[in-house]
């Protein structure tokens, strides 16, 4: 099993959970986005995308983060990212989407990259642009949870799908300096994941491509 990953992508992350939750091991592939390894033909020729991750199992090449976290989870049951009841399974999909679909692709690299790149805002700009939108899709994530019965996580008392999305977009608001005062159930969510080894050992600082 190959991971074809980025330190600081946080779709690449989210997997990196998923696989340390189950306790598979992996062998660790560095694709640099920064520097546009991604677009070389030694990885379009096995990703015509160009985006990270990439799980290779046997040659069998899947893509886009909650594919491949349903994928683990529908051939490595235990434990569990998705719950057993339809409802269950529709809210942590619901959560998980809230950030990976709303928040994530309009604050990614290449539309940071974008922004400064083509369109010339300077980085003052740049990062307003990133905490607006990533204030207010939170705001609205904040308001999902606190609808939720209590649990230690976005759904109950076990990290799921929801959580291995959810702590890579904290990491990078607060990289980006958001304001994150008033997310009290999301920042208690995100704690009680940095409380497992899981999550410590799939962050970015733990990733030997790392760069601080």
């Amino acid at each position: 099993m190959k991971l074809h990953n980025y330190f600081r992508s946080s779709a690449s992350f989210r997997v990196r959970i998923a696989l340390a939750l189950k306790g598979l091991n992996y062998e660790y592939h560095a694709v640099h986005l920064a520097k546009g390894e991604q677009f070389q033909d030694a990885f379009t020729q096995l990703n015509s995308d160009a985006l990270v991750p990439m799980l290779d199992i046997d040659g069998l090449r899947l893509t886009q983060s909650m594919a491949i976290i349903e994928y683990l989870d529908e051939t490595h049951p235990t434990p569990a990212l998705l719950p057993k009841d339809a409802a269950g399974r529709a809210r942590v999909r619901a959560l998980s989407q809230a950030i990976a679909c709303e928040i994530h692709p309009i604050n990614n690299l290449r539309i940071l990259k974008y922004l400064s790149g083509t369109l010339k805002l300077d980085e003052d700009t740049k990062n307003t642009w990133y905490r607006h939108w990533v204030s207010l899709g939170l705001q609205a994530f904040e308001k999902q949870l606190a609808h939720s019965p209590a649990g230690a996580f976005c759904h109950g008392d076990t990290p799921s799908m929801a959580d291995c999305v959810l702590v890579p977009q904290i990491f990078n608001a607060q990289r980006f300096k958001v304001e994150l005062g008033g997310f009290t159930r999301t920042m208690a969510v995100f704690e009680a994941c940095m409380a497992l080894p899981a999550f410590q050992q799939a962050q970015p600082s733990a990733c030997p491509d790392f760069e601080p």
